[in-house]
């Protein structure tokens, strides 16, 4: 049998070296923290807080930075407290349990590889922007619960994507942090000799190196390959040093790495995939990879790349995300070729041949080069992330199939969907968990389960809402404060963040990506209204988050009118902006508000998943009818705003702006304000009954991985 070096020997040793630090009961904590199965099984984050809650905040909720740092009488005390051991002992069994649980083939001739340019796992791994890394992270996570032979690869960005900080303004400034791996629950993978695993991929006029790390996920593995070697130029080390880098060589060099590396990376570990699924085309050049070694397997007179590709097809798939220009970007040939030409041509092909691929019309000289046009002609199977997302997708992408017809043109849809153990709060969890059965959450897309809702008291459901939106009260207070400090506000102003929001009103949320077809500035289109509505009667909390893109000017004048609006209107403990949004805040965010409000221009949102987060904690959705709510909305379940594409945007953000103003004047305040002889706001809960039934088997990972599986991979 054929060696593989997969860093699980390496893995085995880092955990030691931590081992070796710990008292004796504690040392199942060294195992633990190198794999992020804690992260979603119940008690993991408990057990950490309970060491010391400080010391594990400071540490970024990074375990191993967390006990590499914590003092030896803290360690020696944990040791002897019989609740920390009675919490590990639990925890400990619930991962090993886990991770002893068979792994199945989705494919019998090998593992599926899950490329991705991010993955969101854990807040303590800042190697992800947004929704494409959310929806990746929780695909492992999936794959892992569901025991499937899936690996993912992507890359190991040392500066990760930015950090936000607004100015009093409420401009966006942007900082970033350099990663320090040797206190990170990752390890370099290591083959023959005990020498790290390196390839190279040539970039420009010389040869790139990367380095390959592992992550444990459960039961799956992500490789992140990683430029950040003393052979490479200053240059080239910054290939991999920041997400989504506003330089187009520096991303076609990343994209390079992904791909062209990422199949040789797996190849010298051993590991050899049934099927590549490129998740968005950035890591499109791996078809180009796999082309050139089936050449060279073939050996004699080469094929042309065309009839290499042919070839090839059945081992790759395609899942686009957006229906933005910005997701499907395109370069000039010149540029392209400056930094993956020699690539190209040291894996035996022409740079027409390749042009030609990569062009939505192959034989227009004149035509940009894209790696969506390049996925799609390399893969047996595309599809959208949403049922809508596949009309647009179709459409958009008709000009590569010559004479079809839109309804005709091959690109399905496997509408995305989040991980519920992850997204869920614990106790929205705990209380379904009382009535829906043992392993209720691995059959979460069975409807039946979720019948089980009726047999929970309206008293029960509402206390928990009520303890979810206490919670996101009480991280808004102690975040504001210290936010409005460090942008230079005075101190009275960062004083009454310390009280702000009623517990007892409802709280509206907002977080996107601070981009223009996001839309929010529909929220204080018209400002007077919306303070009126935040104001008058029962009042109404508004919470907003999100970051630009630091070349996104228009995304900044967005945020920065909204301060302006907060200003002038003095909303500032009504309407507040939470800088820095990312995976530490989000579950605070979607699960504590009470309604999630998403108003994009439509057809621009591809799928969307915030909202499917939200609502499996019971808040309900005010949203425009498009992406996945155009499926999921059924009018008791929420909130829908037209999703009719209108000619004239400013006509269209008019009447949507007012439909908003409408629903939440005249539905969402009175809805909630309304309560039975008990306090409790029964019809309020009928709609989050509604939504809960309705929603969380649909919008599950556990729905989507098994549409992959039935309708994607197994299809040959």
């Amino acid at each position: 049998m054929e060696q593989r070096f997969d860093g699980a020997r390496d893995l085995r040793r880092a955990e030691e070296r931590l081992h070796r630090r710990l008292p004796e009961p504690l040392e199942d904590l060294a195992w633990i923290s190198f794999n992020y199965l804690w992260s979603w099984t119940p008690g993991g984050e408990d057990l950490f807080n309970l060491i010391d809650a400080h010391r594990f905040e400071l540490a970024g909720h990074n375990p191993v930075r967390f006990l590499l740092n914590l003092p030896e009488r803290d360690l020696l005390h944990a040791a002897t407290d019989r609740e920390v051991l009675d919490l590990l002992e639990r925890v400990a069994t619930r991962m090993r349990t886990e991770l002893d649980r068979p792994t199945s083939r989705v494919l019998p001739s090998g593992p599926v590889a899950f490329m991705c340019a991010e993955f969101a796992i854990h807040s303590s791994l800042p190697v992800y922007s947004g929704g494409l890394g959310v929806l990746a992270g929780d695909y492992l996570k999936e794959a892992s619960d569901q025991g499937l032979d899936t690996v993912g690869v992507g890359l190991l960005y040392r500066r990760g994507y930015l950090h936000q900080r607004m100015d009093v303004s409420g401009w966006q400034h942007e900082f970033w942090e350099v990663m320090n791996t040797g206190q990170m629950p990752l390890v370099r993978v290591r083959g023959p000799h005990n020498q790290p695993i390196v390839v190279s991929v040539p970039v420009g006029d010389d040869d790139l190196l990367a380095q390959v790390w592992r992550v444990n996920v459960g039961r799956t593995v992500l490789y992140l390959l990683d430029a950040e070697l003393r052979e490479n130029t200053a240059l080239e080390r910054w290939t991999t040093a920041r997400l989504y880098e506003g330089s187009h060589e520096i991303r076609l060099a990343q994209y390079g790495l992904l791909g062209v590396g990422g199949v040789r990376a797996l190849e010298a570990m051993g590991i050899r995939p049934a099927l590549y699924h490129m998740n968005e085309g950035h890591p499109a050049l791996a078809a180009l990879e796999v082309a050139s070694r089936t050449a060279r397997e073939l050996g004699g007179q080469r094929p042309d790349l065309a009839h290499l590709v042919a070839q090839g097809r059945d081992r790759f798939v395609f899942t686009t995300h957006t229906p933005v220009p910005a997701g499907n970007e395109t370069y000039d040939p010149s540029t392209f070729f400056s930094v993956l030409g020699r690539a190209v041509e040291q894996m035996g092909f022409g740079r027409d041949e390749v042009a030609r691929l990569a062009r939505v019309n192959g034989e227009d000289p004149h035509e940009p080069l894209g790696l969506s046009p390049l996925a799609i002609k390399v893969s047996r199977s595309t599809n959208a992330v949403s049922e809508r997302h596949g009309e647009v997708a179709r459409e958009m992408w008709r000009p590569l199939f010559p004479g079809r017809e839109a309804a005709d043109v091959p690109i399905s849809y496997v509408t995305n969907g989040v991980h519920l153990p992850t997204w869920m709060a614990p106790p929205m969890r705990d209380l379904i968990g009382r009535f829906c059965g043992v392993e209720w959450e691995r059959r979460c897309s069975d409807p039946s389960i979720w019948s089980h809702l009726d047999e929970i008291s309206d008293l029960d459901l509402w206390a928990v809402r009520n303890q979810l939106r206490r919670r996101l009260i009480e991280m808004i207070r102690s975040k504001v404060s210290v936010d409005r400090l460090a942008r230079g506000e005075n101190v009275s102003l960062a004083s009454a963040g310390q009280h702000l929001f009623d517990p007892d009103v409802v709280t509206v949320g907002f977080a996107r990506r601070l981009a223009t077809y996001k839309r929010l500035d529909l929220v204080f289109y018209d400002a007077e209204r919306l303070a009126r509505i935040v104001r008058e009667g029962d009042g109404l909390q508004l919470l907003v988050a999100g970051k630009a893109h630091p070349l996104d000017e228009h995304g900044k004048s967005v945020a920065k009118n909204l301060f302006g609006v907060i200003r002038d209107f003095g909303l500032s403990d009504r309407v507040v902006f939470l800088e820095d949004y990312d995976l530490r805040i989000a579950p605070a965010l979607v699960s504590g508000v009470d309604v999630w409000l998403n108003l994009p221009r439509p057809p621009l949102e591809a799928s969307g998943t915030s909202g499917m987060k939200a609502a499996m904690n019971g808040v309900l959705n005010l949203s425009v009818l498009d992406g996945w709510w155009a499926e999921g909305f059924n009018a008791q379940n929420g909130w829908g705003i037209s999703g009719t594409v209108e000619s004239d945007p400013g006509a269209q953000d008019y009447r949507d702006a007012h439909l908003l103003y409408r629903i939440l004047e005249d539905e969402v305040k009175p809805l909630f304000a309304a309560r039975d002889l008990s306090g409790v706001p029964t019809a309020w809960l009928a709609r989050v009954r509604d939504s809960l039934r309705t929603l969380s088997p649909e919008y599950s990972t556990t729905r989507m991985l098994s549409d992959y599986n039935t309708t994607i991979y197994r299809t040959r």
